[in-house]
C-alpha cells in the first residue's frame, strides 16, 4: 500500500511526464502475460528512445490528469490500464502499439491524446499509417535538393555537349587521317 507522500510523488511524476509527452496512448492489457508485456517493451526499445510504457493505478492516473488537457482520458481509466508516452516521434509509438494490438487480440487501445486533442482508437490507427518524422524530413530534404540538382544539370549540359562534340570531331579527324 502506498503512503500519501508516495501517492503525491507518483501523481507529480505522472503530471510531469504527461506535460513533456508529445502523445499519450491508453491501453487495456488484461490477459497479457508478463512475457508478452516484456515483448511490447522490447519493441518500444527497438523503435528508439523517447518512449515509455508503464502500468499505473487508475486513481493516480485520474489525479494526474485532473485539471489538464488530458482530463477526457479519465473515462478510460478502468480495469488494468497501461499508458504509453511518446517524448519523440508520436507516429512511431502509434505504429508499434497498433502492430502489437494486431498481433495480440488481448491488447486493446482505448484512447490517446496528442496536440490538445483526444484520439479514438481509429485515430490512433490512422496516425500509425502516417510516415515517420524521419521519413518526412527525408522527403523535405529531397524537395529542397531537387531544384539545385536541376540547376546543376542545366549548367553542366552545354559543357557536356561541347565535350561530346569535340570528341566526335576528334574521332572523325582520326578516322580520316587513318583512312587517307
Amino acid at each position: 500500500m502506498l503512503t500519501r507522500t508516495q501517492k503525491e510523488e507518483g501523481v507529480a511524476e505522472l503530471r510531469d511526464k504527461f506535460g513533456r509527452a508529445k502523445s499519450v496512448i491508453v491501453a487495456d492489457y488484461r490477459g497479457l502475460s508478463v512475457g508478452q508485456v516484456d515483448s511490447l517493451r522490447g519493441k518500444l526499445r527497438e523503435a528508439g528512445d523517447g518512449f515509455e510504457y508503464r502500468v499505473a493505478k487508475n486513481t493516480l492516473l485520474r489525479r494526474a490528469t485532473a485539471d489538464t488537457g488530458l482530463a477526457p482520458l479519465a473515462q478510460c481509466f478502468a480495469g488494468p490500464t497501461a499508458i504509453a508516452l511518446a517524448f519523440g516521434d508520436p507516429v512511431r509509438l502509434a505504429k508499434v502499439l497498433v502492430d502489437y494490438a494486431k498481433e495480440n487480440d488481448k491488447f486493446e487501445l482505448k484512447a490517446g491524446y496528442m496536440d490538445g486533442r483526444t484520439l479514438t482508437p481509429a485515430d490512433i490507427a490512422t496516425l500509425a499509417t502516417l510516415p515517420s518524422l524521419d521519413a518526412l524530413r527525408g522527403r523535405l530534404v529531397g524537395l529542397l535538393q531537387a531544384p539545385a540538382q536541376k540547376l546543376v544539370s542545366v549548367l553542366v549540359a552545354p559543357g557536356a555537349q561541347l565535350a561530346r562534340l569535340v570528341e566526335a570531331r576528334r574521332g572523325k579527324l582520326a578516322e580520316s587521317e587513318g583512312g587517307a
